[in-house]
Parts: structure tokens; C-alpha cells; sequence
């Protein structure tokens, strides 16, 4: 269980990244405008509000990575509390901005935080 829960965690991580990328370096391009549905003059409204998303998104993985190298107890309790993170970022953003970050990003933090908690 403990390879399925670092598989998730590894996971949920590289979404991470891949959300500061499209949001701190491809917000105005064609990438970054469908990644929201936006038109090219909302992208350019937006791009100082979305870096600062991407790079918190950036922390996220960067704490997620930690807790899987980061020897236990260190490395459980830094999953344990990025991936809490993740999920209340997750709810947060899908009652306040679209519904869907619930299922892109607070379900894949539930089950990495799931089976981290079950592999303990």
C-alpha cells in the first residue's frame, strides 16, 4: 500500500507543476487560455492573479515532493498536511471559482491522502 499511496502522492505533485506551468508561464498563450475558457483580453486582465496561483500550486508540489523524500515521521506528516492542503484548496476553489476543481483537484488529494493514511 505504501507504493500505491507514494504513486498517488507523486502524482498529485506533477498536477501541481503542471497547474504552475499553465498558470505562471502559459496563461496568455493558446495553453493557458483554454485551460480556463478565456479570451485573450480576460488572460492578459488575469496574469498577475494567476502567477500567484501557479505559485502557491508550485508550493503544494514542493511540499509533496518533501514528504516523499523526507525521512518518517517528517515525511508522512508533510504528506499528510500538503495533501490536506490540496483538498481544502481544492473545496475552496470549487465552491468560489468552478465545481470542477472538486473532481481536478480535491477527489485526487482525497485518494492520495487516503491511501497514505492506510499505508501508515
Amino acid at each position: 500500500m505504501e507504493a500505491v499511496a507514494n504513486v498517488l502522492v507523486g502524482l498529485v505533485a506533477v498536477l501541481h507543476v503542471y497547474i504552475l506551468v499553465m498558470e505562471m508561464f502559459l496563461w496568455q498563450k493558446k495553453p493557458g487560455m483554454s485551460f480556463h475558457g478565456f479570451d485573450r483580453e480576460m488572460a492578459r486582465a488575469t496574469a498577475a492573479m494567476a502567477a500567484n496561483q501557479g505559485l502557491y500550486n508550485g508550493f503544494l508540489a514542493a511540499g509533496l515532493v518533501w514528504g516523499l523524500i523526507a525521512a518518517d515521521p517528517t515525511g508522512f506528516r508533510a504528506q499528510v498536511f500538503f495533501l490536506s492542503c490540496v483538498i481544502v484548496a481544492g473545496v475552496y476553489g470549487a465552491v468560489t471559482a468552478n465545481i470542477r476543481i472538486l473532481a481536478a483537484q480535491a477527489l485526487p488529494g482525497a485518494l492520495a491522502l487516503g491511501a497514505v493514511l492506510l499505508a501508515r
